[in-house]
């Protein structure tokens, strides 16, 4: 089934439905959207969408609005239109990766669920992505048709969705490359990755002793940078040398006696050099400075 009808309320508009769709069009690209609430419109149509009052995932309703809801997660938060799409094409979605449709269910779905069910315990304070796509709504003061705003807020989930899989997908793929560059490491305070990988997450899920990540630039440099005491804190296991703050070039030169030394960042958590092996020798720096 390719070419199908998928029907969602009209009107004012919500993360939850603008999501929904934006996760069908990566299965059904071409699909006819019907915003409605015509009952017997939404009765033809495949997929039911944040309407209709009925969760069924065999017959294409994904309501969840009926007397007691749509269910919820072990975590205690229910599932809106999004979260219910999510548990049907979630893993189609993700070219059939579990742990990256878990990742994304975690990291952005479950939060657009808690927010349209009013389950805030948890939920990040400030802008949200649920009052981003709001803000596609027209106002009072403006001539614009919801309909029009929706396809709008739909591109716009999309390329964030797309973005969430991507990032999901990129940190999960890394964690074989840190764990290997872990159990390679000639010092377990050390280790070193031969490209930038995402190492935070892995890192502190299997070592306790790292205290230094070596890796290259962009630009083809190396840079040597902090092991925070936990995912988030900016506290990090150990500094790097005080002396160093704030340096540059020639001044961290000197006081490094490394030629191609480049920069210390004034915080101490991450420094640079031209050569791996200088930078290997900051390292070495590093661990002896009490």
């Amino acid at each position: 089934m390719t070419d199908i009808t998928v029907a969602t309320h009209s009107g004012n508009f919500h993360a939850d439905d603008v999501f929904s769709i934006a996760a069908l069009k990566h299965i059904f690209p071409s699909l006819t959207l019907i915003r409605t609430r015509d009952l017997a419109l939404i009765a033809k149509a495949d997929l039911a969408i944040d309407v209709g009052g009925e969760y069924d995932p065999e017959t294409g309703r994904f309501d969840h609005h009926q007397r007691g809801g749509a269910g919820e997660r072990e975590n205690g938060i229910p599932y809106s239109s999004f979260g219910l799409i999510w548990q049907t094409y979630g893993l189609e979605i993700c070219q059939g990766n579990q742990e990256v449709a878990d990742s994304v269910d975690a990291g952005l779905v479950s939060t657009i669920d808690a927010i349209d069910c009013g389950h805030v315990e948890g939920v990040a304070k400030g802008i949200s992505l649920s009052q981003t796509i709001s803000m596609f709504n027209p106002t009072w003061q403006e001539d614009s048709h919801f309909d029009t705003c929706f396809d709008e807020a739909v591109e716009f989930a999309t390329r964030v969705l797309t973005r969430f899989i991507a990032s999901a997908n990129g940190g999960i793929s890394a964690k074989s490359i840190v764990a290997k560059a872990i159990e390679d490491a000639e010092d377990p305070r050390v280790i070193v990755l031969e490209k930038f990988t995402p190492w935070k997450r892995t890192v502190h899920a299997l070592s306790e002793e790292a205290l230094y990540m070596i890796y290259p630039s962009d630009s083809g440099q190396w840079r040597i940078q902090t092991v925070p005491v936990e995912p988030g804190s900016f506290e990090d296991r150990k500094s790097l040398p005080k002396p160093w703050a704030g340096l540059s070039d020639q001044a961290l030169q000197e006081v490094t006696g490394l030629d191609d030394a480049m920069f210390c960042h004034n915080g101490l958590f991450i420094a640079g050099a031209e050569s791996f092996e200088s930078t290997m020798k900051m390292a070495a720096m590093a661990l002896e400075y009490a």
